[in-house]
């Protein structure tokens, strides 16, 4: 069963399970709005940028969603990591789509009209989402919880988004750079497609593990294996499935097969 590395007191997780709930609730009441309004403004001016921008919207809100029916088990970090798979899947789906749409206006040539309203949204955006993917990650990390902080990686990522989306609608409102808004969509891909492997992986799980077992190794060698045991990594924070891309590191060859062992 997974457990949460905490040092919280039973008092002050009570709390924090309590502000995860509600920031989770937050997010979801005003991403729907904030989808609501992207999709609707996107269709009218044929903007595949805001309409991407809308659905990670409802990526969000499947999130806090997901956190939610998270903290609704009498213990639930025994589903930290089917919420975090969960919330990967979600960018997954948003990252496909975005690819196919911006692809699509790119080879067809579409131009999009400009949007006075999403340009108003994103502005909007960028000045609510800081501060929720704050208060969001700051929860997640001192509960112990991967997935609450994803939750809050994702509001993040909508803060980037939202820049990204301002710069590609004002590109194409002011100088008709009708490519800049497929291009925004594809960048909004790209990142969403990175937050969906990181949450699959267990990022922020494995992080946790490595410094547990650092810390029980120094006060108790006997101690050393961590609380991390939802498989994602091994006692020691290693992954036991590592990057696909990430270099490998050949061991090194003992001196007496080389001959050098007097050198």
């Amino acid at each position: 069963m997974t457990t949460w590395t905490t040092l919280a007191t039973p008092e002050r997780r009570a709390t924090l399970m309590r502000r995860a709930q509600l920031l989770a609730a937050v997010s979801v009441t005003y991403n729907t709005v904030e989808a609501v309004i992207a999709i609707t403004a996107g269709n009218i001016a044929g903007s595949s940028a805001l309409v991407g921008f809308g659905l990670d919207s409802l990526v969000e809100v499947s999130s806090g969603l997901v956190i939610l029916w998270q903290f609704r088990h009498p213990m639930p970090e025994s589903r930290d990591r089917t919420s975090q798979r969960l919330i990967a899947i979600s960018f997954f789906a948003l990252a496909a789509y975005l690819t196919v749409e911006a692809g699509h206006a790119l080879l067809t040539g579409a131009e999009p009209e400009g949007s006075p309203v999403g340009i108003g949204l994103a502005i909007a955006s960028l000045a609510v989402m800081p501060f929720l993917s704050l208060w969001q990650r700051r929860t997640g990390k001192e509960l112990g919880s991967g997935a609450v902080e994803g939750d809050g990686t994702q509001t993040l990522l909508c803060t980037y988004l939202s820049a990204v989306l301002l710069v590609g609608l004002v590109l194409n409102a002011t100088l008709g750079w009708s490519w800049a808004d497929p291009v925004a969509a594809l960048i909004i891909a790209a990142v969403a497609a990175r937050e969906g492997w990181e949450n699959w992986q267990g990022e922020d799980c494995c992080a946790r593990a490595a410094l547990s077992a650092v810390g029980a190794s120094a006060d108790d060698p006997s101690r050393s294996s961590s609380t991390c045991t939802d498989g994602c990594c091994d006692g020691h924070g290693t992954r036991p499935d590592p990057h696909p891309f990430a270099p490998t590191i050949p061991a090194p060859v003992p001196p007496h097969l080389l001959g050098v062992e007097n050198l």
